[in-house]
């Protein structure tokens, strides 16, 4: 090759070499990730698909997760993707792919949080692993939906709190602002004016959303305002009265009510609900790469966080309530679930409807907010037959409060039983096996039997018989069908009262709990009596009935001693003065042999529905093999605990406690503090009932 050419191409070396990353330029640009905190949920983002930071320990702020694998929008992003395993409790990165809202999410729990169930959702998202897709750049900031209510001020009525925004959050605005066609809907982010209606008026009218006094309607556009007539707005019972005030229940749907009461529930039930999960521009995800500009998603109704429980009204639709009560007992439903604020963050309302046989009207996730019930419940047709409100108990035991039918789980669950007069069939049988589940049972009972009329009733005292509690919180008898507007206030208040619905409490009920007391020579009287008063102070956290919680304890050294049986004191001061009277008993440790004679004297005998709970207390290693008889008992489905003190054996208490990663054994330094660990057993109790899933 000769010089020249040479020359050539070193000279085409330099300039290639010299273009080829002018100012880095052609260098790939880096990603950046946008940091987020736990409490940020993915319906607060806008953007279809976006990659974020996570911080570490977001597990330990509990922030809120609803569904498994695909997640609810108001779940916390960072604590989903713990739960799918995508990142750790120590943080991560984390791709968010945004999707169509689900018609149920269901509730599980995996590493170490617990996600809830939940109804239909307009909008859902899945999380994968924080490695960017090849050839896709994510945004480096992130546009977040407005965070102002979809509420207009208009007098002294005040916005509903939809949208709590995080501190990092308000601080952040959008990139762009886009605005979209006005939607056919009431629910707006921002008051818009829209075409004129089909009327005689050519003005625009304003859409706007006013919070409703309880049991009150407010029309949502002028035009229903002109059609409705000025009526008293202080209650739905209005409608009872002489015809000329029916007109305000019609108003808004149809002219004629007559055919409405003969459609089925599912013609408007689930309008709404399809609509949101068919429209992609819904969750405004998929309008962007269509190149269309997203509408803002409606924000939906979150219910009272203070009244969280899921509420079944069993109705009664036999023949001797009549049409005009049966209407007057809708009109109270309606009322209520105005006046309750129903929403997923508060509380959730299902009815049956009771006869012969009981049905489901509609379950807990049919609505989500108070404003569709009252349609819904307004289209019910009476069934007709006999009051068998025994039935209709057992029916929502077995059926109604499942994950398949939206019970949360953590949310307490209440039955509110409406009758007629009194029973046709027994109730005492099927409301205790529903209260030992965890259901309160309020009784509303109208017009009750008279002296004359007892003889007729096929159980007395059904009441006192039914209801979670003979106190009288949980009974309302009223005099007259005209008076039941009266309990309306009263009901919400009760059935709000968390603090007062015992029996959901059921990791504090529904149990046969047995103690396996070591009274070995190593023990000693005065640390034997230590031990009793732990079993007594633990005992006393429980409610102790025979429908509640049961307690049996048994002694043992070398021998095996029942000093009571399951049932043998049912009530909580007989059940304590039984526990001081236990006498030392001294001699070896056979704390195997104890394990199989509690199994045998105790569990054989314990109820179907109670949880088997064992607490083996024990000082030293046993003569006798331990492992084999736990884990006989732990088949039986017997939780079982260990508290071993001083020279207890820790490899036996562990074989001893049916998951001794879950905190089911313990090891005690000292007899004198016994009465440090009493907490953390009932708190080990409650917590692991409340992170079982309900079938």
């Amino acid at each position: 090759m000769s010089k020249p050419t040479l020359t050539a191409v070193f000279i085409a070396f330099l300039l290639t070499s010299s273009g080829a990353k002018p100012n880095g330029k052609n260098k790939k640009p880096k990603q950046v990730v946008p940091a987020i905190e736990c409490v940020m949920r993915a319906g607060k983002i806008s953007h279809p698909e976006f990659i974020v930071k996570c911080p570490a320990n977001c597990r330990e702020t509990k922030e809120k997760v609803y569904g498994t694998g695909v997640f609810a929008s108001i779940s916390s992003i960072c604590n989903a993707a713990i739960h799918s395993g995508v990142i750790t409790n120590s943080g991560g990165k984390v791709i968010v792919m945004k999707m169509a809202g689900q018609a149920v999410y269901k509730g599980s729990f995996a590493n170490g949080v617990r996600s809830l169930s939940l109804p239909n959702w307009r909008e859902s998202f899945s999380v994968s692993e924080g490695k960017p897709k090849k050839g896709v750049i994510y945004p480096s900031t992130l546009a977040f939906v407005s965070s102002r209510p979809s509420t207009v001020k208009t007098g002294d009525s005040k916005d509903l709190p939809f949208s709590t925004m995080s501190p990092v959050t308000e601080a952040l605005e959008p990139e762009t602002t886009t605005t979209a066609a006005p939607p056919t809907t009431t629910h707006v982010t921002t008051p818009i004016t829209t075409a004129p209606p089909t009327t005689t008026s050519a003005k625009p009218r304003v859409s706007v959303h006013k919070i409703p006094e309880a049991g009150v309607h407010r029309p949502e556009t002028a035009t229903a305002m002109r059609r409705q007539p000025q009526v008293s707005s202080t209650s739905a019972f209005s409608r009872v009265q002489p015809q000329p005030e029916r007109k305000q229940h019609t108003a808004q749907s149809n002219p004629s009510p007559e055919p409405e009461d003969h459609k089925p529930p599912s013609e408007t039930t689930h309008t709404r609900e399809s609509s949101i999960g068919s429209n992609p521009f819904e969750s405004g995800f998929s309008a962007q790469r269509q190149g269309l500009t997203p509408r803002v998603p409606e924000l939906m109704p979150q219910g009272d966080p203070n009244c969280k429980v899921d509420i079944a009204f069993l109705m009664d639709g036999s023949w001797s309530i009549g049409k005009r009560r049966f209407k007057i007992q809708k009109d109270f439903l309606v009322e209520v679930s105005q006046v309750i604020n129903v929403g997923v963050a508060g509380p959730m309302m299902g009815i049956i409807q009771y006869g012969d046989d009981p049905a489901t009207e509609f379950s807990l996730k049919s609505f989500s907010s108070s404003k569709d019930l009252k349609p819904a419940i307004n289209k019910i047709v009476q069934k007709g037959g006999p009051s068998h409100v025994g039935k209709a108990l057992s029916y929502i035991n077995k059926h109604f409060f499942s994950d398949a039918n939206g019970n949360r789980g953590g949310a307490p669950n209440v039955a509110v039983v409406l009758v007629d007069g009194w029973p046709t069939d027994k109730v005492e049988e099927a409301s205790r096996l529903a209260r030992e589940s965890g259901i309160n049972i309020f009784f509303v009972t109208i017009e009750g039997p008279d002296e004359n009329e007892k003889q007729n009733v096929v159980e007395t005292n059904f009441v006192d018989k039914a209801v979670c509690r003979t106190n009288g919180f949980f009974s309302f008898p009223i005099m007259s069908w005209f008076a039941l507007r009266k309990a309306v206030q009263p009901l919400v208040k009760r059935v709000c009262d968390t603090d007062r619905l015992v029996c959901s409490k059921t990791c504090l009920n529904a149990n046969d709990i047995a103690f396996v007391i070591d009274g070995s020579s190593s023990v000693g009287t005065g640390n034997f009596r230590t031990v009793l008063q732990f079993v007594a102070n633990v005992t006393q956290e429980f409610e102790i009935s025979d429908t509640d919680t049961r307690v049996g304890i048994v002694q043992y050294t070398y021998e095996q001693r029942l000093e009571f049986a399951f049932g043998q004191h049912n009530n909580k001061a007989d059940l304590l003065n039984a526990i001081k009277r236990i006498n030392y008993w001294s001699g070896g440790t056979s704390t195997g042999a104890a394990i199989t004679f509690a199994a045998d004297q105790l569990f054989s005998k314990s109820k179907p529905n109670k949880r088997k709970i064992m607490i083996v207390i024990t000082d030293g290693r046993s003569y006798d093999d331990v492992r084999a008889p736990a884990l006989a008992v732990h088949r039986k489905g017997v939780i079982a605990y260990s508290i071993g003190i001083a020279w207890a054996a820790q490899d036996e208490l562990e074989y001893i406690a049916t998951d001794p990663d879950k905190e089911h054994s313990f090891f005690v330094d000292e007899f004198d503090n016994l009465y440090k660990y009493v907490s953390k057993i009932i708190h080990n109790i409650c917590n692991e009932f409340n992170s079982q899933p309900r079938n």
